[in-house]
């Protein structure tokens, strides 16, 4: 659902009087073209422009003209729902390499070596 209401910014005398900005409201929870898990990551995805009730509100004012923002809000509502429909990557578990082992114990023996060196030696007092 597109709303359009008054912008802020640039516009001359058109920013009193006609309505440019378009808020453009997607009802992300109840869609029934949207899988389970795309709809799962697109709700994750929308932050703070997602609602209580799972509908998505997007603000496009970055233009003067009504078509422009219009186009503009449904681009980016488009790129948003591309974004959630690929799947993230599976992390695989990976185990270090025996050099990275060795030489990350090494590094401790020498940074150990170093905070030695440098605490105060304690001798005979005076």
């Amino acid at each position: 659902m597109e709303e359009f209401v008054l912008a802020s910014g640039p516009g001359g005398q058109n920013v009193n009087k006609v309505a440019t900005a378009v808020k453009l409201r997607f009802n992300a929870a109840h869609s029934p073209s949207l899988p389970e898990d795309v709809r799962d990551r697109l709700m994750r995805l929308a932050g703070k422009r997602l609602t209580d009730e799972g509908v998505i509100v997007i603000h496009a004012r970055r233009f003067r003209s009504q078509d422009k923002n219009r186009q503009d809000a449904r681009e980016r509502l488009a790129a948003l729902i591309r974004r959630a429909a690929q799947r993230p990557k599976p992390r695989r578990k990976t185990r270090p390499t025996p050099v990275s082992i060795q030489r990350r114990l090494e590094d401790k023996r020498r940074r150990g070596q170093i905070k030695r060196v440098r605490q105060a030696l304690t001798g005979p007092e005076e």
